[in-house]
């Protein structure tokens, strides 16, 4: 069986690890020959390309599948998938993400392959963006759910949004959660030498976000609430890890509100340094309105740490209110900050939630468990695809 997985480019992010990964391990399957296609991947928040760097071949840069909408560009890429495609006759064509998602199955469908699935990472309209883009996305999606042999994915919020817009039918539709290697979280410490390389003492409590440093992710509103909490709980710390463009502008923005000292930036980090730097953390914030289900959440309850998260897509399917940490409603910055003075000043409290995260992670999250069930779904779907033919 020849599957071919395609992504608009593979910088460092939920949606792109967890690509990387399918691609990997579905390599090691028996029959199975995998291989990725991906627009190019630079810029300050990094890139995964490396991660096939014992396996160049398994890896085709599209030169012109680039993330912003760009109409001789995105015509180029979608010759350059439909010639990759047609030469090299792939069984499954897997897409992610919103551009190589639309371009991607269109370009399947004209080389005739027979079987097309997408995976929904995130949503790619809703009230994050105005009506014309809204528009524009969904009139897309709808046509290229049309092409779609099968949707996968990460959350249920995901299905009950793409159906509620009229893309594709719920039978369509697998959950299967974005898994990852748990052994490096399970059995994450917090180091001494590890806070003190960040300027972290011991006994501050550390807040942990872990997210791209751009809109909708929510670090605005987390900068907002900072005054009121460290008023009131002066050991805060918190850790912001990742980069993007809005680096330089909340810095700035930390210092305007008096918040400087407080706050620590790593800046753009090998993912396999992710485990030890939430080891750090006393618990994690999320604050995104726009995640199909937020992968630091299930990363951080792997060990052991509560969350606190915005209630957007799927972060309710993994943070449980009161049970592996806090939902709380997007831009309730008051119950925001309520809620984190609570696990601040409640050290039994945070292993409470935490130890039941981690339970909830162990029988969900798991990376073989991911592959067999993307591995099964091939199966299955080829399958049918013979029996619809006969």
């Amino acid at each position: 069986m020849r599957v071919t997985h395609v992504i608009t480019r593979l910088v460092v992010g939920g949606a792109q690890e967890n690509t990387v990964a399918s691609v990997l391990g579905l390599q090691q399957e028996p029959g199975l020959e995998v291989n990725l296609l991906s627009g190019p991947s630079f810029g300050p928040e990094g890139s995964l390309e490396s991660a096939f760097r014992h396996r160049p071949t398994a890896l085709q840069v599209v030169p012109h599948l680039v993330r912003p909408v760009h109409p001789w560009n995105d015509l180029r890429a979608l010759r350059e998938l439909t010639d990759a495609f047609q030469r090299t006759r792939p069984d499954i064509v897997h897409t992610h993400s919103g551009k190589a998602g639309i371009l991607g199955r269109f370009a399947a469908a004209r080389a005739g392959v027979p079987v097309i699935i997408h995976t929904i990472h995130g949503p790619s309209f809703g009230p994050f963006q105005g009506p014309l883009a809204n528009l524009l996305f969904r009139t897309a999606e709808r046509r290229a759910g049309r092409l779609t042999t099968h949707f996968v994915s990460v959350a249920h919020a995901m299905t009950d949004q793409y159906c509620r817009a009229g893309i594709g039918r719920p039978e369509q539709f697998t959950r299967i959660v974005s898994g990852f290697n748990l052994a490096p979280l399970l059995s994450a410490k917090n180091k001494p030498e590890i806070r003190a390389r960040w300027g972290l003492g011991p006994s501050d409590i550390v807040v942990g976000k872990i997210a791209r440093l751009f809109k909708l992710k929510g670090h605005d509103e987390l900068l907002e609430a900072a005054p009121r909490l460290v008023q009131n709980c002066p050991q805060l710390r918190f850790l912001l890890v990742g980069d993007g463009a809005w680096r330089g502008r909340l810095a700035a923005k930390a210092r305007a509100l008096g918040v400087e000292k407080y706050f620590v930036f790593t800046g753009l980090v090998p993912p396999d340094t992710i485990p030890e730097l939430i080891g750090v953390m006393d618990f994690i914030v999320h604050l995104s309105r726009r995640e199909g289900l937020p992968r630091a959440l299930p990363q951080a309850l792997a060990a052991g740490r509560p969350v606190v998260a915005y209630d957007c897509d799927g972060a309710r399917e993994v943070c449980l209110d009161g049970e592996t940490g806090f939902l709380v409603r997007a831009g309730d910055l008051t119950g925001f900050t309520d809620r984190v003075l609570r696990l601040a000043r409640d050290p039994a409290l945070r292993g409470t939630l935490g130890k039941r995260g981690r339970e909830l992670v162990e029988q969900q999250f798991g990376l073989d468990r991911m592959i067999a069930q993307l591995h099964r779904l091939y199966l299955e779907l080829l399958e049918r695809r013979k029996l619809t033919r006969a």
